[in-house]
């Protein structure tokens, strides 16, 4: 049993480390202490400002879009050419903005290149749903055409929002 000194001596102290306290015996006292570290660093964790928790510190596009707007846009697209204005249409994206498209491209900017490459151009459905389709050489090409302002071969942000608002 652990003395009223013995509380007074441990909690008094300067801050001591969970490790430092497994030489005391009384285990209801360091039960205690470990629950109230543990109940704190918790509490810290909450109220400080943190970026949202996303998989893998990284946005998801239905933190963007709303997914019965991508599913009936990628469904309209399944078998028809696609057309990057109409699609951004349809999932809302020409209503978003600025702000919000530039977010929308940083996730389908998968290597973090500031650009979407024409490689990953060829999967951008999937950047909407894991359920979207690969686009053929032609439909990547028009599309890259489309967006690729100033001739380099890639579409980089401001190119995107452009597309996105024309």
């Amino acid at each position: 049993m652990c003395s009223e000194a013995a509380i007074k001596v441990i909690l008094c102290r300067p801050p001591l480390h969970l490790a430092h306290l497994t030489s005391i015996s009384c285990p209801s006292v360091f039960s205690l202490l470990q629950f109230l570290s543990i109940t704190f660093c918790f509490a810290l964790f909450l109220s400080c400002n943190h970026p949202p928790l996303y998989s893998g510190n990284k946005m998801v596009m239905t933190d963007l879009l709303k997914p019965e707007e991508i599913k009936k846009a990628l469904d309209a697209f399944a078998a028809e050419t696609f057309d990057p204005k109409k699609f951004f249409e349809m999932v809302g994206m020409k209503a978003m903005s600025a702000e919000n498209v530039k977010k929308v491209f940083q996730v389908l900017d998968v290597d973090g290149s500031g650009f979407i490459e024409e490689e990953e151009l060829m999967f951008v459905l999937k950047g909407f749903s894991k359920d979207g389709r690969d686009l053929t050489d032609a439909e990547t090409k028009a599309f890259l055409t489309a967006a690729d302002k100033d001739g380099d071969g890639k579409i980089g942000i401001d190119e995107f929002e452009a597309l996105v608002h024309e």
